[in-house]
């Protein structure tokens, strides 16, 4: 296998140091490539150690205040004296990410960034994302008799040690809280903070029932993960509200089959969503310890060591490819480069990096679910199928869909072409009829970013899987995943995204895949049955489909799946123009898994 250094530094008492080193064990079960992990601290060790093992490529573990001997001129001189010869692309794991950061990164220090941020939307090309890594197995300790609540980190500010006393004792006349606060290397070498904080909260307990343990002992991580799992609950109520990444200590947590209480800070954004709710305001530690664990299970299968490879892996060859496709001329490349500096200055995207949707964040994506929002399927015509043309007749037929969806994601549908939403009204409403056919029905949207039949369908209480380029994944990278579960789904929909995939064909294999016997698909496309490769269309377009296309080109690479009914896409004359110039039409593609 070829080789993929990942580097570190060495100063041991550092959650930076402690992620990477975990990262990069976790790697160790790749098959794909061989991930060779290393600490150094300096250029010279850097350059023996790309000379020893040769490597594709090499990660590094960054944060400027580990790593500040790497700087943008030792990269830049490293690039020419060793990168140009072995063409080595260089990658950091970047720590304190946020989507302001990632949106305008830049390669003069890296050529592309990793970040463990489920919540970030990928708008950049050089910046990757993964999940994060909850390291665990079963939890064998007992719970304790009296309530334990544990919570650990180093002693950095707004970790919320005081108010994690305070909480305590507002829930319980009885209970322990335990307190893990080591020194840390970098800020607080001697433990003067650590010991300050412990005093601090000593202070605080009032009520008699309530005893506070706190050791400062820097713990291995078999140490830490007894500690944890001995506890009835770990609580984190960290007070930073912007400008933070992800915290780790979470990933430790989660790896110990006890519930977790976080606060609202913004660097436990990733566990806001869960239901029901571990943030504390919303629920009381007691009521999540009443919860139990069953909260936090898809996020432990989701985020497991398997799965973290596979993301990885997936990097690693994205980077590899695109370093292939790179102009080989130097020169060029530096121009471009430059092109691209000037174009991101001015607020554009570099040349040839398109998104098929607008990505600015809705403030939809924040709003409270509402079980009490009920919809009721418009009423078909005799003879209507739901293989048909979405023309002006569909639009009058859908408009109570259509205008359901403006009650609840106003926002997003007013950023939208008015005449292209009877797809998604279609789209929201097919999927509402089907749901009652299937109990606890497993979703799957395909190209979900902004997906108002999507955003609506989750703000009613149902539960949709989410892919997209913007939030994760194609959808052949999702399907090669570990933790996708083929066969499986009982709908999967797309609303206008198939047309963009330049392999359409592994795109609907990839729907017949998953699906799971007896499951529907429903798609809508960009249609105009005249058209021919060559004739014109929309640069986001790879293609408008025909009747040819549906009903035989892509029904043979779904060789499970049937049309659920004659099709009518019949359409002389389309009706929807855009741009002024370009006209067809939309049509829709349902189908139902035989076997």
């Amino acid at each position: 296998m070829e080789t993929v250094l990942f580097i570190s530094h060495s100063q041991k008492q550092c959650g930076v140091h402690e992620f990477g080193k975990n990262i990069a064990e976790a790697l160790r079960g790749s098959t794909r490539y061989h991930f060779t992990y290393a600490e150094c601290s300096g250029i010279s060790e850097l350059h023996q150690l790309v000379a020893t093992h040769k490597p594709i490529s090499i990660i590094y573990n960054y944060h400027p205040s580990t790593m500040p001997w790497l700087t943008m001129k030792v990269i830049h001189t490293f690039k020419i004296s060793r990168i140009k010869r072995i063409k080595v692309p260089q990658i950091a794991i970047q720590h304190e990410v946020t989507q302001q950061w990632a949106d305008h990164r830049d390669n003069r220090l890296f050529d592309y960034y990793i970040a463990a941020d489920p919540t970030l939307l990928l708008k950049n090309p050089i910046v990757f994302k993964t999940g994060r890594l909850i390291i665990g197995s079963a939890n064998h300790f007992p719970l304790p008799d009296v309530p334990v609540i544990g919570s650990f980190g180093f002693a950095t500010p707004n970790k919320g040690f005081e108010e994690l006393v305070q909480a305590v004792q507002a829930d319980y006349d009885r209970a322990i809280i335990r307190f893990n606060i080591p020194a840390a290397d970098f800020g607080d070498k001697e433990g003067t903070n650590a010991r300050k904080i412990a005093d601090d909260c000593r202070k605080l307990i009032v009520k008699p029932g309530i005893e506070l343990k706190i050791t400062h002992d820097f713990f291995s991580r078999s140490q830490l993960m007894e500690f944890l799992a001995r506890n009835t609950v770990n609580v984190f109520l960290y007070q930073d509200k912007q400008g933070r990444g992800i915290s780790s200590t979470i990933d430790y947590a989660l790896g110990v089959d006890r519930p977790v209480v976080v606060s609202d800070s913004i660097m436990f954004r990733h566990l806001h969503n869960v239901e029901p709710s571990i943030v504390y305001g919303r629920n009381s530690i007691r009521q999540v310890v009443e919860n139990g664990i069953a909260p936090l299970a898809k996020l432990k299968e989701e985020w497991n060591s398997t799965n973290l490879v596979w993301e990885y892996e997936r990097i690693i060859t994205a980077v590899l490819k695109k370093e292939a496709q790179k102009d080989k001329s130097g020169f060029r490349a530096t121009i471009l480069q430059t092109k691209n500096l000037v174009r991101k200055v001015l607020g554009m995207p570099p040349k040839g990096f398109t998104w098929l949707r607008n990505t600015n964040q809705s403030i939809e994506d924040k709003l409270t679910v509402d079980k009490t929002q009920t919809y009721t399927p418009v009423q078909l015509p005799p003879g209507t199928p739901l293989n048909r043309i979405l023309d002006n007749d569909a639009r009058t037929l859908y408009k109570p869909a259509v205008d359901k969806l403006i009650e609840l994601v106003p926002l997003t549908m007013a950023k939208k072409i008015p005449e292209a939403n009877v797809q998604q009204g279609f789209v929201f409403d097919t999927v509402y009829r089907y749901i009652k056919d299937y109990h606890s029905p497993k979703m799957l949207c395909v190209g979900s970013y902004e997906d108002t039949a999507a955003m609506s369908l989750i703000r009613m209480g149902y539960h949709v899987e989410e892919i997209d380029p913007v939030l994760n994944y194609y959808l052949q990278e999702y399907t090669t995943k570990p933790a996708t579960v083929k066969n499986s789904y009982d709908i999967i929909f797309s609303t206008s995204v198939i047309e963009h995939d330049p392999d359409d064909e592994s795109f609907v294999q990839c729907i017949n895949d998953l699906l799971a016997p007896g499951g529907v698909a429903v798609i809508t496309c960009d249609y105009k049955d005249q058209w021919k490769p060559g004739d014109p269309k929309p640069h986001v377009d790879v293609r408008f489909y025909t009747q040819n296309d549906l009903r035989k080109r892509l029904l043979s690479f779904m060789p499970d799946c049937r049309l659920v009914d004659e099709p009518q896409w019949d359409c002389p004359h389309p009706d929807f123009v855009f741009l002024g110039k370009y006209q067809y039409t939309f049509a829709t593609f349902v189908l139902k898994k035989i076997k």
